[in-house]
């Protein structure tokens, strides 16, 4: 495993990647003082690795409300950002229960926004389970949900307590979302590596 910090101030926090790690409870445990969190995911995601980050968090002892929204990009709208905070609500989760996102981008967006507007705002884990939120979306904050009028038009800024990234999960990745991590991979090349660009 490596992990890099993104380093911001009070704000900053730390990316783990590697093989298999999403089992690791003790990238868990620090951040989950509350002794519950609220895992948000999707219909696909969820038979694939839930279960696996559920006996993660039993072994460190967290207690967990399960939140499965539906898959695809149009599930981030205010309907389903509704359902996770009527979720949130009903299990009466507090201020410092916090609230972990696994699966791709979508899902990160909207557990992402949903942290930060529920009680002004809550603790926050990315757990990315595609290439493209791996290397994008996971990091930097970014959080929001869509309106008919434009995407990514309602969001907030909300930076995770940390980023857990298992690239086993990248296995399980149907080819067209595989190609699109990749294509941001070599977009970021291009914009912020001098001595690919000169190499061109």
């Amino acid at each position: 495993m490596q992990s890099i910090r993104v380093e911001l101030g009070e704000r900053s926090y730390p990316i783990h990647i590697g093989s298999g790690i999403l089992d690791h409870a003790s990238l868990y445990a620090p951040h989950l003082e509350a002794g519950r969190a609220a895992i948000v995911t999707n219909t696909v995601v969820a038979p694939l690795y839930l279960e696996r980050l559920l006996a993660a968090l039993g072994a460190a002892g967290i207690q967990t409300l399960e939140i499965v929204v539906p898959d695809g990009e149009q599930a981030k709208d205010w309907r389903t950002l509704d359902k996770v905070l009527d979720a949130l609500l009903a299990a009466r989760c507090d201020r410092q229960t916090p609230v972990i996102a696994l699966g791709g981008g979508v899902v990160g967006d909207l557990a992402g926004f949903a942290a930060a507007v529920y009680q002004r705002g809550v603790p926050f884990v990315q757990v990315p389970t595609t290439l493209l939120a791996q290397v994008d979306s996971s990091v930097g904050g970014k959080t929001g949900i869509n309106h008919p009028r434009g995407k990514n038009m309602i969001g907030a800024f909300h930076q995770p307590l940390a980023v857990i990234s298992d690239v086993a999960a990248l296995a399980t990745l149907p080819p067209r979302e595989l190609r699109a991590g990749i294509a941001e991979v070599i977009k970021h090349g291009f914009a912020l590596d001098d001595g690919l660009t000169a190499w061109l």
